[in-house]
């Protein structure tokens, strides 16, 4: 399955929130991600087709098992990669907004050889 990366910044989103908030809501992502409600609204209903996100009858959001699995890959993708560049010297909102655009194209391959140099070394300097 194609997932485009605004949808792996909403499933991102939304584990970070669920990991802070007892419930997940539309309105939520819309105020964590500085987005408008209707532009929020959409992509849920995108995430709901491809079977990525449930909601309730209360508007409560939570992330299927594929959906979930997707979320977590990002979710260490931006930790590793932002750990990483703030080891190099990097400041860490510019580290932190470098990771979220490399976590979307950066192989597997890459992200992985980066994650084993990490936990070697960037992991120390935590």
């Amino acid at each position: 399955m194609k997932i485009y990366e605004s949808a792996e910044n909403y499933l991102e989103t939304i584990l970070i929130l669920s990991t802070r908030n007892a419930v997940v809501r539309s309105v939520d992502i819309a105020s964590e991600l500085d987005f408008t409600r209707p532009s929020v609204s959409i992509a849920m209903k995108n995430l709901r087709e491809k079977g990525l996100i449930e909601m309730d009858q209360n508007g409560h959001i939570t992330l299927t098992e594929t959906g979930r699995a997707i979320a977590e890959a990002m979710y260490e993708r931006h930790t590793v990669l932002s750990r990483w560049l703030m080891s190099l010297g990097v400041d860490e909102k510019q580290a932190l907004e470098d990771a979220c655009r490399i976590e979307h194209v950066i192989s597997a391959e890459s992200f992985e050889a980066i994650k084993r140099h990490c936990m070697e070394r960037c992991m120390k300097t935590k």
